[in-house]
C-alpha cells in the first residue's frame, strides 16, 4: 500500500533517529572507557551526585546512577519502540533466554500469599489447575540483569506488546476459521515469572516508580487473577498516584459499587480528579469522596458542566449551589476542549437515562465544526445520528471521516453506521471487520457487528461477536443485552434471562432493560417475577422524572411524564394470567390514562396535565379489552363509549362494530324483559 507524503515524512523521520541513536550507540559500545555497573569501579565511573534532568530525573541515588548509565541505551531502545519494533527495543536491554514455565496466579511475597478457591467451589490443588506455583512454594531466581526500574519497564513492556502483537496476527481474518478468540498472549508467562524473582529480590526499604507494579498487575488481569491484579495495581497507585492507565485498568476490574466502596480505603485518598477540581479547598479525611464516586459524581453533573442555570431553572432540577459552584471552578481549571469537549456528549447520550440526543447532537456538531479533522469519538457520533434517523448528516460525516483517514477503526464504524442505516447490512458488517481488523479491541465494533448479524438472522455470528464484545469489556451493558436479544429469537428464554439481568445489573435506571427481564419471566411461566420486573422498570422509567437531580431529594410539584403504556399493559395481561381480573382492569385502566398525562398542580394550585402518549397500539389493545371487561360485566353504558372511541381511533373498527352490535342488543333483551 502506498504510503502518503505526510506518512512518508514522518516515517521517515523516526527511521533517521533510530538511525542516528543506533550510530551513537555503536559509538559509546565501543569505547574502552565505559564501566559495568556492577564491577568494583562502579563508583569511579560515576560520581555519587545529582545529575542533570536531561539525563535522570530519579530522586534515588541508585537508579539515577543505572539511568545515566543506560542512557543511550535507553534511546535506542525507546526509538525501536517508536517503531513498533518491540522485539529489537526489548533485546536491548534483556537476555535472548528469559524464565520458563507457566503464568503464576500467585503474587509474589510469599508471606502474604493465600490459596486460591475454585471458580465453582470445588476443592483442587492450585498448581493443577493453574500451572503456578501453591502457596508457600519458593519465588522464581531473579535472572535479570541490572537495569534500572525505567529500562526494565520499557523492556518487559516491549516484550508485552509484542506478545498482543502475535495474538492479534494469529487471529487472521475476524471471525474466520483460525478466530476462536482463544488466542493467548505468550509472553504474558515469560513476564510474570520475571518480575516475580525481581520483586522477590527487593527490600521493603528500596523506592520504586509504580510502574513495574503497574505493569505486572496488566499481566495478572490477563491472567484472569484479578485479586492479585488489583493489590498490586492499588500498590502502584500509591507509589505513583498519577498514572492515569493504573486507574483505568483498576476500573475495569472493579465490577460494582461495593467493590470499589471496598477498594477506596486502600487507594489515595485524594484521587487526581477531585485534588484537581477543588485546588483550594481542604476538607477533612472523613469528607474527602474515595475515587469511584467522584467519578460517578463528576459524571453525572456534566449535564450541568461549565454554566450555572438561572435560578428558577436550578430549582426545578434540585440542583444544589455546592454543586454548581465546583463545576464553574472546574471549568475555570479545566476548559471545555479536546478531550472533555468530547465526553461531554459521549456522557449525554450513554450515561443513565441521560438520552439527551438532540443535545448531544448538537455539541458534537459544534466540536466537529472547530476541529473538522478530528477522529476521535466520531463512532459515538455516528451512533447518535443513527439512533436520529439523520441520515443526510451521517452521510456528510462519513464522508469528512474518510476523506481525513480512512484507516481507522472510528472512521470504518462511521462507514458501516451509514450502510446499516441504508439496510444495506452485509457492507455495513464488512465496514466493521475491517475496524476490528484494524483494532482488534474495538468495542463499538464489536457491539455494532453483532447488530448486523441479528439483522441478517445470522444467530450464531451475532452470539460471538456480542461475546467478544464482553471479553473486551465486561461492562458493556449493550454486550449483555444483545446477548438476552439474540437468544430470545432462539427461543431459549432462561438464556436470554441470565443476560438480561446482567444488562440490567450494569444500567438498574433502564427501564428498557427491566421490561426484557419481565418479558423473560413471563414467557417462563413465573407471573410474580414478571410482574415485580415490570414495576422496576415503571420505577426506573420516573426515577430521573420527579424533577430531582440524581436523587437529591428536590421535587417539583409539576407532574412527571407519563408511563410507558407497554409496560403498564404487560402488567395488566399478567395479572390476567393470574386470574385477578381486577388488578388487570385496573392496569388496563392506568394504559389508557397515559393518553392524556398524569395530572398534577403548579406552585399556584392550579391544575397541570403532564405530556401524554396519544393514542397508541398499545392504548387501543387496553382500551378493547375495557369494553369487553365492562360488557361482560353488564356496563353498557362504559362498554358503548369505548366501542365508539375504538371506532373514531380507526383501529380495530370491525371488532369495535361487533361490541356495539352485540351492546345494542342485550340493551334491548333487557329492555324487552323488562316490558314484559
Amino acid at each position: 500500500m502506498p504510503l502518503s507524503s505526510a506518512q512518508s515524512d514522518v516515517c521517515t523521520s523516526r527511521q533517521s533517529g533510530k538511525t542516528f541513536i543506533d550510530l551513537a550507540h555503536v559509538r559509546i559500545g565501543d569505547s574502552d572507557t565505559e564501566t559495568d555497573p556492577d564491577s568494583p569501579m562502579e563508583d569511579a565511573g560515576l560520581p555519587l551526585t545529582v545529575f542533570p534532568v536531561v539525563v535522570s530525573a530519579n530522586s534515588d541515588p541508585q537508579e539515577a546512577r543505572l539511568e545515566a548509565y543506560e542512557i543511550h541505551k535507553y534511546l535506542l531502545a525507546k526509538s525501536y519502540f517508536d517503531c513498533r519494533e518491540f522485539e529489537r527495543c526489548a533485546a536491548v536491554f534483556l537476555p535472548s533466554t528469559v524464565p520458563k514455565g507457566s503464568l503464576s496466579v500467585s503474587s509474589p511475597n510469599v508471606s502474604t500469599r493465600s490459596p486460591l478457591k475454585s471458580a465453582k467451589g470445588k476443592s483442587k490443588d492450585t498448581k493443577a489447575t493453574t500451572g503456578g506455583p501453591t502457596t508457600g512454594s519458593i519465588p522464581p531466581p531473579n535472572v535479570l540483569p541490572r537495569l534500572s526500574q525505567k529500562s526494565l519497564f520499557l523492556a518487559l513492556y516491549a516484550k508485552y506488546m509484542s506478545g498482543e502483537k502475535k495474538k492479534d496476527e494469529e487471529s487472521e481474518m475476524i471471525l474466520g476459521p483460525a478466530d476462536r478468540g482463544s488466542a493467548m498472549n505468550k509472553e504474558l508467562v515469560q513476564i510474570s515469572r520475571s518480575l516475580e524473582g525481581w520483586f522477590a529480590t527487593r527490600r521493603p526499604d528500596q523506592s520504586s516508580g509504580g510502574w513495574l507494579e503497574y505493569l505486572y498487575g496488566i499481566v495478572l488481569a490477563k491472567g484472569k487473577n484479578e485479586e492479585d491484579a488489583k493489590r498490586w495495581l492499588i500498590r502502584s497507585v500509591h507509589l505513583f498516584p498519577y498514572n492515569w492507565g493504573t486507574w483505568l485498568e483498576l476500573n475495569d476490574l472493579l465490577g460494582s459499587v461495593e467493590e470499589v466502596r471496598m477498594s477506596s480505603p486502600k487507594t489515595p485518598l485524594k484521587s487526581p480528579i477531585s485534588a484537581a477540581a477543588s485546588p483550594h479547598r481542604a476538607r477533612a479525611p472523613s469528607e474527602r469522596d474515595d475515587f469511584g464516586v467522584s467519578l460517578v459524581r463528576e459524571s453525572r453533573t456534566i449535564p450541568i458542566y461549565g454554566a450555572d442555570p438561572p435560578p428558577a431553572e436550578r430549582a426545578a432540577k434540585g440542583v444544589p449551589s455546592e454543586s454548581l459552584s465546583h463545576d464553574s471552578k472546574s471549568t475555570a481549571l479545566l476548559p471545555l476542549k479536546g478531550f472533555l469537549a468530547l465526553s461531554v456528549p459521549c456522557l449525554k447520550h450513554d450515561a443513565e437515562n441521560l438520552l439527551d440526543f438532540d443535545e448531544a447532537e448538537s455539541i458534537f456538531s459544534n466540536i466537529l465544526h472547530s476541529d473538522p479533522h478530528r477522529i476521535d469519538s466520531l463512532d459515538h457520533y455516528s451512533n447518535i445520528l443513527y439512533v436520529m434517523s439523520a441520515r443526510p448528516k451521517l452521510a456528510f460525516v462519513a464522508q469528512l471521516a474518510t476523506a481525513t483517514d480512512k484507516f481507522r477503526p472510528e472512521t470504518c464504524c462511521v462507514v458501516g453506521n451509514y450502510y446499516s442505516l441504508k439496510s444495506e447490512h452485509e457492507k455495513a458488517v464488512q465496514y466493521f471487520r475491517r475496524a476490528l481488523t484494524l483494532d482488534h479491541n474495538f468495542l463499538s465494533a464489536w457491539t455494532l457487528m453483532g447488530h448486523e448479524y441479528v439483522e441478517m438472522k445470522n444467530t450464531h455470528a451475532a452470539i460471538e461477536s456480542y461475546r467478544r464484545a464482553v471479553d473486551v469489556n465486561r461492562k458493556d451493558y449493550r454486550a449483555w443485552y444483545g446477548l438476552g436479544q439474540t437468544y430470545e429469537v432462539l427461543e431459549m428464554h432462561l438464556y436470554a434471562l441470565f443476560y438480561y439481568q446482567r444488562a440490567s445489573s450494569l444500567r438498574p435506571y433502564d427501564p428498557k432493560m427491566w421490561q426484557a427481564v419481565g418479558s423473560c419471566y413471563d414467557k417462563i411461566d413465573r407471573p410474580v417475577q414478571s410482574i415485580k420486573a415490570y414495576k422496576r422498570a415503571l420505577v426506573a422509567g420516573t426515577y430521573y422524572d420527579v424533577g430531582s437531580s440524581f436523587g437529591s431529594g428536590t421535587t417539583s410539584d409539576a407532574p412527571s411524564g407519563a408511563m410507558d403504556p407497554e409496560i403498564v399493559y404487560q402488567i395488566a395481561l399478567v395479572y390476567e394470567k393470574l386470574g385477578e381480573l381486577e388488578e388487570a382492569a385496573e392496569y388496563m385502566e392506568m394504559t389508557l390514562a397515559q393518553e392524556e398525562g398524569p395530572v398534577g398542580e403548579d406552585e399556584d394550585g392550579e391544575e397541570v396535565r403532564g405530556a401524554g402518549t396519544g393514542v397508541t397500539n398499545t392504548t387501543t389493545k387496553a382500551r378493547m379489552w375495557l369494553a369487553r371487561w365492562e360488557y361482560t360485566h353488564g356496563a353498557y353504558g362504559r362498554a358503548m363509549e369505548l366501542a365508539n372511541e375504538l371506532c373514531q381511533d380507526g383501529v380495530e373498527v370491525e371488532e369495535a362494530k361487533a361490541l356495539i352490535r352485540d351492546v345494542r342488543a342485550r340493551i334491548d333483551g333487557e329492555g324487552a324483559a323488562g316490558e314484559s
